[in-house]
C-alpha cells in the first residue's frame, strides 16, 4: 500500500548508495561505500570513508555517523583497520563492527554507516568507547554497542556464545541499560554450518542464546500483551571467516507511553522459535522483524531472511529463484496486512521503503545474479554484498534490511 507522504530519498552513485529518512523532524542518513581506488587497505579505507563523511555533510544538519559495519577481506588486518578508523574519527568514533566477510565486489573492505542528523530535532549523541554510543532524540534513548567477543579461551561455540551474551549484557548494564531492553541483535559465527563433535556449530550458538534469554521479557510495558507467545529480538545469525564468535545489538529505552515494540511473524514462515528438532534442539529465538511505531512513523527491523516458506527450504540450487523468493518473504513481512494483523494498522511497507540492506551470498560466484535481482526488485539503495555461509548448507542468500513507514 503506496504511503501518504515520502519520508526516505534515496541516491546511488558509483561506489556508494546512500538513504535520507526523516522521522518527525530528526534527520537518519544510511550509506554504504565500496572504495573506488586504492590497492591497500589504507587508501581504500580513506576513500571509502571520504565518501561517507562526504555524504553526511551534505544530508545532515550538525549530525555525524553514531554507528558503522566495516567488512574485511582479510580478517588478519582487522587491528590494522581499527587503528585506521580511530585515526579518521578521532574524538567522533562511531561504534564500529569488524565483520570478517568478504565483499563480493573483490575489495579489501566495504563500509556501511549510519548517522543522525539533528535537523529539526533535538539529538544528543555520547560517544562512550569505540564499541558504544548513545543517541538521545524525542524521549527515547538509544544504544548501539558493536564487536562484541568472548573472554573466555575455549573452543567451544556454547562457552564462546555465553560469553559474548554475557559480555553486551555487562556493556549495556554499564551504561544504565538492561538486556531485556535489546530489539536488534546480529551473531556471526564462523564455520557456522560446521560442525563440533556431534553437533552442528549454529546449533550450538541457538542452545547458549535460548539458555541466556530463559528467563528475559523482552519488550516490557511497550510490547503487545495479547500475543500469544514471548517476545524476542529481531536477529541475523550468519556465517564469517575465522572460527570466532562476534555480536551487535541496538537496545533502546524510552519513557514514552505512545511506542509500541511489536515483533512480526511472516504469513509465510513458520516462527523461527517453533522450528522443530530436526533444525535444531534449542529453536532459534528471534522475531521475523521488530516494527517500532511512534506517534505516525513506524520503523521496521528485519531479521536475516532466507528463501524459506513455512519451515522449508525453496529453489535449491538456484541462486535467483532463492534471491527472488526471500525479498517476497521480506514483502510479505513488512506489509499493509502482516501490520495490521499484528495490531499495527495502517504502518504497512513495501520493499520501496527499504532505506538500508545487507545481501549476504554463500558462494562469491553467484554475486551477478543475486545483485541482477536486487537491483531489480528494490531500485536504487545503500546495499552491502558479501560473502558469508548461511545457517543451511543448502541455502545461497540471506537477505536483512530496515524499513520505515508513516500511517495512513
Amino acid at each position: 500500500m503506496p504511503q501518504t507522504r515520502e519520508i526516505i530519498r534515496k541516491e546511488s552513485t558509483e561506489g556508494v548508495g546512500y538513504s535520507v529518512v526523516d522521522l518527525n523532524g530528526t534527520g537518519h542518513v544510511f550509506a554504504s561505500a565500496m572504495p573506488r581506488e586504492g590497492e591497500t587497505i589504507e587508501d581504500q579505507a580513506h576513500d571509502a570513508l571520504q565518501t561517507i563523511r562526504a555524504v553526511m555533510e551534505e544530508e545532515s544538519t550538525h549530525g555525524s555517523i553514531v554507528k558503522q559495519a566495516v567488512f574485511l577481506k582479510d580478517i588478519a588486518q582487522t587491528e590494522t583497520c581499527r587503528q585506521l578508523m580511530k585515526e579518521f574519527y578521532g574524538e567522533q568514533l562511531p561504534a564500529t563492527a569488524y565483520i570478517p566477510q568478504p565483499p563480493c565486489e573483490g575489495k579489501l573492505l566495504t563500509i556501511e554507516a549510519f548517522g543522525v542528523g539533528r535537523g529539526q530535532g533535538n539529538v544528543e549523541i555520547g560517544r562512550l568507547s569505540e564499541r558504544t554510543v548513545l543517541t538521545r532524540h524525542d524521549g527515547m534513548t538509544w544504544v548501539h554497542l558493536a564487536n562484541i567477543r568472548s573472554e573466555i579461551e575455549s573452543p567451544r561455540v556454547y562457552d564462546r556464545a555465553a560469553d559474548a551474551f554475557q559480555q553486551m549484557s555487562r556493556g549495556l548494564a554499564a551504561r544504565g541499560f538492561r538486556y531485556d531492553q535489546v530489539i536488534r541483535t546480529w551473531l556471526y559465527l564462523g564455520d557456522i554450518v560446521g560442525w563440533e563433535e556431534d553437533t552442528q556449530r549454529y546449533k550450538e550458538l541457538n542452545r547458549a542464546r535460548t539458555d541466556f534469554y530463559r528467563d528475559m521479557q523482552f519488550g516490557g510495558n511497550h510490547a503487545p500483551v495479547d500475543l500469544g507467545h514471548r517476545v524476542y529480538p529481531a536477529s541475523t545469525g550468519i556465517g564469517s571467516e575465522g572460527n570466532d564468535v562476534i555480536m551487535s545489538c541496538i537496545a533502546l529505552a524510552t519513557e514514552r507511553n505512545d511506542v509500541q515494540l511489536t515483533p512480526l511473524e511472516n504469513p509465510l514462515q513458520t516462527s523461527a522459535f517453533d522450528y522443530g528438532e530436526a533444525y535444531s534442539p534449542k529453536s532459534p529465538k528471534f522475531c521475523r522483524a521488530m516494527a517500532i511505531a511512534v506517534g505516525d512513523f513506524a520503523t521496521t527491523f528485519v531479521s536475516g531472511t532466507a528463501s524459506i516458506t513455512q519451515s522449508e527450504t525453496q529453489y535449491v540450487g538456484d541462486i535467483e529463484g532463492q534471491t527472488w523468493q526471500t525479498l517476497d518473504n521480506i514483502g510479505a513481512l513488512i506489509s499493509e496486512f502482516n501490520l495490521r494483523r499484528h495490531g499495527l494498522p495502517g504502518f504497512g511497507a513495501t520493499l520501496d521503503d527499504l532505506a538500508l540492506v545487507r545481501v549476504y551470498v554463500k558462494r562469491q560466484e553467484d554475486y551477478k545474479i543475486a545483485k541482477d535481482v536486487c537491483e531489480c526488485r528494490l531500485g536504487e539503495l545503500p546495499i552491502v554484498y558479501a560473502v558469508a555461509d548461511v545457517c543451511r548448507p543448502e541455502l545461497l542468500v540471506e537477505i536483512e534490511g530496515m524499513a520505515f513507514s508513516r500511517r495512513i
